[in-house]
């Protein structure tokens, strides 16, 4: 069996990778601490060798954007940028030909105006987005034509294994509160973390373009749409509420300092437009991905129930 290197195996998409690939790569992790029972060594522990060994890196660890805003800005570069500069240095020391590096769609944008597609200016704003932008110019000032180099710029990924914004989502529906932001009209991208694993291992198969793409779902839906498609998953009648957005904006301030359920921040999560165009992708390895926009939410959903 070939070896294929993740960082950030424990993640969660790490977890779902890892069990996807397992059937016809052997797997070995690197994280913050080793594990000899896992296969997973430290950063410190890693090797240009192991490199060697490995027929591709896949670069998923990473500090993930922080909600509250109490991290250290310097923190985000430490990790997103440093890292992955260090991981990069070793790949092109090494024999290992193919380097896989998960950024994300916020190296981009924060508030697109339109669907993003590869053609984009990046105008990131916060700390998380610049630092994953700066790895991405290090990968593409210093890769070589000899080797293998995508840069993949994710939407909100979900899947098996993740807590977040469609976790909550799925808690205030099953317990009959009604969703209160029917006034808000939006479109949104999402990414299974079936449909990310499915063209990663397309990208380690196939010899595809060395590049930066955008990775979405087909379909954009608003998150009105989400809420009944979660409520019909569960078997409860969708409840959506048009209050005032003066009214809700108000509350949402005052849950940035009362730790309600609600703040600014989540409210832009839940009723913004941010839309991913995925035809670059999809053209490069030249297959319509496994799952929809709603079967891989609806998969994610009963995944939820399953915990």
């Amino acid at each position: 069996m070939k070896q294929v290197l993740i960082t950030g195996i424990t993640g969660f998409v790490g977890l779902n990778l890892q069990e996807y690939l397992s059937k016809n790569y052997k797997l070995l992790g690197v994280s913050r601490t080793s594990n000899q029972t896992l296969n997973i060594k430290s950063y410190a522990e890693l090797s240009v060798d192991d490199l060697n060994q490995s027929e591709a890196i896949i670069h998923l660890a990473g500090k993930a954007h922080d909600l509250r805003n109490v991290s250290n800005e310097q923190e985000y570069f430490t990790v997103n940028t440093d890292l992955t500069k260090d991981l990069f240095d070793k790949f092109l020391e090494s024999s290992c030909k193919t380097f896989v590096y998960m950024s994300s769609i916020k190296a981009v944008s924060d508030s697109p105006q339109s669907i993003l597609d590869e053609s984009a200016t990046p105008e990131p704003k916060t700390a998380y987005g610049k630092s994953k932008l700066a790895a991405e110019q290090y990968l593409q000032q210093n890769s070589t034509k000899e080797k293998s180099v995508y840069i993949l710029r994710p939407c909100m990924i979900h899947g098996p294994k993740n807590k977040g914004n469609l976790n909550l989502l799925h808690k205030i529906i099953q317990k009959n509160i009604p969703y209160p932001l029917g006034a808000y009209e939006n479109k949104r991208s999402f990414l299974t973390v079936a449909n990310l694993c499915f063209i990663i291992h397309e990208l380690l198969t196939h010899n595809i373009t060395s590049g930066v793409y955008h990775l979405s779902d087909d379909q954009s839906i608003s998150t009105k749409d989400l809420v009944r498609i979660i409520a019909e998953q569960i078997g409860k009648k969708p409840k959506i509420i048009n209050f005032p957005k003066f009214i809700i904006l108000i509350i949402a301030k005052f849950g940035n300092f009362l730790k309600l359920p609600l703040n600014t921040n989540r409210l832009d999560k839940l009723t913004e437009s941010y839309e991913v165009s995925n035809e670059k992708i999809k053209k490069a390895i030249k297959k319509e991905l496994p799952f929809t926009t709603v079967e891989g939410l609806k998969n994610t959903i009963a995944s939820f129930d399953n915990d």
